[in-house]
């Protein structure tokens, strides 16, 4: 079995916990609100908004025994930078005020979410943060491309307000076989432990913002 392998079967209760999560199941059924899809974008942008700064954090600390964790960080970075102005435009095409979006405080679990990613950077092994790759972009490509389109058609909306979710519900599909490809690399038992360890926390993490929204929106 190879690790991501190995990743994937040690996060099952986690991954189904975050897919139970009610909001979930009727975005993909299209039967959530406006106010909720704003509020969703809106504590994107916040976590997003953090993804470059994020990569560049952990690309600084890794040893230099893992320079092609480095490497690989960069090539990450590429795609990643400027992904929170999507979102904002997303809110424009939805009529909602993006600048509001951008000057306002995220929510607490947004917040938290952050705040752990840099803390396991900065304070533990800096390759536990490809657990919070592995849920973001895992579940972007599982539900992302398919929320949109029902969402799209139960509230009218433009294409044009969907562009974060349908981009990245493809373009994360291509993330998660690069990324695949880096984990499968690590030999060091505590660099794995520290994946899967943070896996399960982001998934915790990730479910709390999308629990939140219903009464954010």
């Amino acid at each position: 079995m190879s690790f991501y392998e190995e990743l994937q079967q040690a996060t099952i209760a986690e991954r189904n916990a975050l897919l139970s999560v009610p909001i979930i199941g009727r975005a993909l059924q299209g039967k959530v609100t406006l106010g909720e899809y704003l509020a969703f974008l809106t504590q994107a942008y916040h976590h997003v908004k953090h993804t470059s700064p994020l990569l560049m954090t952990c690309g600084g600390r890794v040893p230099e025994s893992h320079e092609w964790i480095r490497e690989a960080l960069a090539h990450y970075i590429e795609e990643e930078v400027g992904h929170q102005e999507w979102i904002l435009n997303d809110i424009k095409a939805c009529g909602g005020d993006a600048e509001a979006a951008r000057r306002s405080q995220p929510n607490m679990h947004t917040e938290l979410m952050v705040s752990y990613a840099y803390d396991t950077i900065m304070r533990n092994n800096p390759c536990g943060f490809f657990g919070m790759v592995f849920v973001l972009e895992g579940t972007s490509v599982q539900l992302a491309t398919h929320a949109a389109g029902q969402i799209e058609q139960a509230l009218g909306l433009p294409k044009s307000a969907f562009s974060y979710l349908t981009s990245h519900g493809s373009l994360d599909l291509e993330h998660i076989d690069f990324f695949e490809s880096v984990v499968n690399r690590l030999t060091a038992e505590e660099d794995k432990q520290a994946v899967i360890h943070c896996a399960k926390v982001f998934f915790h993490l990730y479910a709390n913002i999308f629990r939140s929204l219903e009464p954010a929106a």
